[in-house]
């Protein structure tokens, strides 16, 4: 460690001796130091005298802040004089702030005053540290001042943060504009600004026991930056260990869990209506080739399965054991599988903390730890995995096979992914409900479905990460090779640990998930029929090539919608080169427009829908399509379908895959044409202009976070 690092240690040290829960303006001005966090020159002083030093040694203008550790927020308290260019405004400013804040709150200890060289006028901006129940420490950056409280325009990423992060928070803002400079104003220097940004992001990870940093405001000019205030918040609590094992080990009880061998239904039913008696038929009609255990304490055997008493009792190995058995019974049965070495539960039992028995759910993740059982649940409706047939769940079988892994933390949801798959024929590798998740969660999944073959997106329903920071680990790294698309339920801000002004109170809870999930490369879904259908259309889209998207169209009023939607969803509508809008002429009619979107208008024949789409697809310069289809007797819904998709398949024979989606707009008729563009890999959605280009857009944010094409 450093002596300026060391330093900082020992003012940290000093204060949890003192029992104080902030820095004084002295110890944050080394913590400040120790980073390279530029301020202004300053000393704190308590009496006239030493006021008089200071001025001497600082310099006119000045300000005047009291130091209390009881006001942390020295406006409030109408403890700060700025402007300051006499000794005695200097003196008067001492006495009106130590006035003003004993009457804010009489019973304050007063440190002092604080005197410090007034900065020269810039754009105010905020830097800060917090910590997050789910993620840890995070860093933030916004309009600082008046602004930070109008418009709430933040931006979080994980602590620590590269330069790269750091600037990327910069062009994130809603105000960003602000930032290059507006009215004749210089752009700030952003390279300075992100160097605290960083430097701010590794004190705090450098020392946890900083539980809020605040520098408000910041002023950052066209050369450099300086922070004129600061407020160092301190947590000496020792945070609750978080159970981590190894990504090897993950996997190994992983594998074992979703592709078994063999499975134990622990409460195995003889009886119609049982939980226990449904997970036995699923396992049966759902095709699973695995040997199957019915346990329970009487049966002689069970749907043609002989029983067991107890799983110490199987002579074989067992892989999983799923639990059908009230809350109550399941910890004696959980310790019965760790003495057989059974590497995972799915406890499908409610009754846990979801219910309050907060008591009876730590004590079988006791037991889980002690015998190194992992546990998914409890309160689940199980989980199914195509692959090996493997229905694991009191619901109905599902045998549509396909490539898209999806999970959820509701059983509610969770039959919504198994009703939409279904009606939509969406093929699934596995559904998996993750219930109260006392043990396995998002981040154990994401480990598994990185390496699984079967597995091309990778779909999750979260209410909650317990452990943010793993997820987001891990998601980073999953989400270069597979699209991973979360659905964040419970969007409302946290509220406010602190007044407004403040980091903490700026952070609410789902605008740092927003920001982190997009650092990690993650799709957000906003809506659950969202998250479903990017599910279905992802694996079928090609990766876009560039960034250059074109719209043709049959209708007007469809071609503005569109471009709309391409608007609201980040793409960017192609420039049309002269030489393609020419070639584009000559097959709409005069009336048409070129240009894009290129509008075919609506009474054009079959012909006209294929050059145009053709044209479209063989040209290098164009990297994805958007077609708005307009119902007409000219060109019916299922004439459309099948010549596009035959158009399509002619140059997939060429080797040119370019993502297209497809809007159809008309009478029930593009219902049937829809489906059966997506039996054929093409997305296309009847009745909307939106979420055609949701799921392209969707697409494009993934292919830019994984480098898979320039942003």
């Amino acid at each position: 460690m450093s002596s300026q690092r060391a330093s900082v240690r020992a003012i940290l040290d000093q204060a949890k001796t003192e029992g104080r829960s902030s820095l004084r303006p002295d110890e944050s001005r080394i913590l400040c130091d120790a980073y390279g966090i530029p301020l202004p020159r300053q000393r704190l002083v308590r009496t006239v005298a030493e006021l008089s030093e200071a001025v001497g040694e600082i310099g006119f203008p000045l300000v005047v802040k009291i130091a209390s550790d009881d006001i942390l927020h020295k406006t409030e308290a109408n403890g700060v004089v700025v402007g300051i260019k006499t000794l005695a405004e200097a003196s008067e400013a001492f006495e009106q702030v130590t006035r003003n804040a004993l009457a804010y709150k009489a019973d304050a200890r007063i440190e002092g005053v604080l005197v410090q060289q007034m900065a020269t006028a810039g754009s105010e901006l905020i830097v800060g540290a917090l910590t997050d129940p789910s993620f840890g420490k995070v860093v933030a950056f916004g309009l600082g001042g008046i602004l930070v409280e109008v418009f709430n325009d933040v931006s979080f990423r994980l602590a620590p943060a590269t330069q790269e992060e750091a600037l990327s928070m910069l062009s994130s803002i809603k105000g960003a504009e602000i930032l290059n400079g507006t009215r004749g104003a210089a752009p700030v220097d952003r390279q300075a600004v992100a160097q605290i940004i960083v430097a701010v992001s590794h004190a705090v990870s450098d020392f946890p026991e900083i539980r809020e940093l605040d520098l408000n405001p910041v002023f950052a000019w066209s050369q450099g930056a300086m922070a004129a205030d600061v407020r160092v918040l301190l947590d000496f609590t020792t945070p609750r260990e978080r159970y981590r094992p190894s990504q090897q080990e993950i996997l190994q009880a992983m594998n074992r869990i979703m592709r078994p061998d063999a499975v134990a239904v622990i409460g195995a039913s003889p009886e119609d209506g049982k939980i226990g008696n449904s997970v036995m038929k699923n396992l049966i009609n759902g095709g699973y080739q695995g040997r199957i255990y019915p346990i329970h304490p009487k049966a002689e055997e069970i749907l043609g399965r002989k029983a067991y008493k107890s799983v110490k009792e199987v002579p074989d190995p067992i892989d999983v054991a799923v639990f059908a058995i009230p809350a109550p019974l399941v910890a004696g049965a959980l310790r019965e599988c760790g003495e057989k070495h059974i590497p995972g539960a799915v406890l499908i039992p409610s009754g846990f903390a979801e219910t309050g028995n907060f008591e009876l759910q730590e004590e079988i993740v006791k037991i889980g730890r002690e015998y190194n059982v992992r546990l998914m649940g409890p309160n689940i409706y199980g989980f199914y995995y195509t692959p090996k047939n493997l229905c694991a769940t009191f619901c109905t079988p599902y045998d549509v096979k396909g490539h898209a892994a999806l999970s959820s933390q509701s059983g509610g949801v969770g039959m919504a992914i198994v009703g939409f798959s279904r009606t939509t024929k969406m093929g699934v590798s596995a559904i998996v409900g993750l219930g109260n998740k006392s043990d396995l969660d998002e981040d154990d999944l994401l480990t598994f479905f990185e390496q699984d073959p079967d597995t091309h997106v990778i779909a999750m329903h979260v209410e909650d990460l317990k452990d943010g920071r793993a997820f987001a680990e891990v998601a980073s790294r999953v989400s270069k090779k597979k699209p991973v698309i979360v659905l964040k339920a419970g969007r409302t801000a946290m509220g406010a640990r602190a007044a407004r002004s403040h980091t903490a109170a700026l952070a609410g809870n789902d605008r740092i998930y927003d920001d982190v999930l997009r650092q990690c490369g993650v799709v957000r879904a906003y809506a659950l029929k969202d998250m479903l259908e990017l599910a279905r259309c992802l694996p079928i889209l090609p990766t876009p090539q560039g960034e250059n998207v074109l719209i043709i169209t049959g209708a007007g009023g469809s071609g503005v919608l569109l471009s709309d939607a391409c608007v609201d969803n980040g793409l960017k509508l192609m420039t049309m080169p002269p030489d393609l809008d020419a070639a584009f002429r000559k097959f709409i009619p005069p009336f048409g427009a070129a240009g894009n979107p290129v509008d075919i208008t609506g009474g054009e024949p079959p012909t006209t829908y294929r050059n145009t789409i053709a044209l479209g697809l063989e040209d290098a310069r164009v990297h994805a399509l958007v077609l708005g289809y307009w119902h007409t007797i000219i060109t019916p819904p299922m004439v459309f379908a099948n010549l596009l998709a035959e158009v399509v398949e002619e140059f997939r024979l060429k080797g040119i895959r370019k993502p297209i989606v497809a809007s159809l707009v008309g009478d029930v008729e593009v219902e049937q044409a829809c489906d059966y563009l997506f039996d054929r890999g093409i997305p296309a959605f009847p009745y909307t202009t939106e979420l055609p280009l949701l799921v392209l857009g969707a697409k494009y944010r993934w292919a830019r976070a994984a480098g898979l094409v320039g942003s």
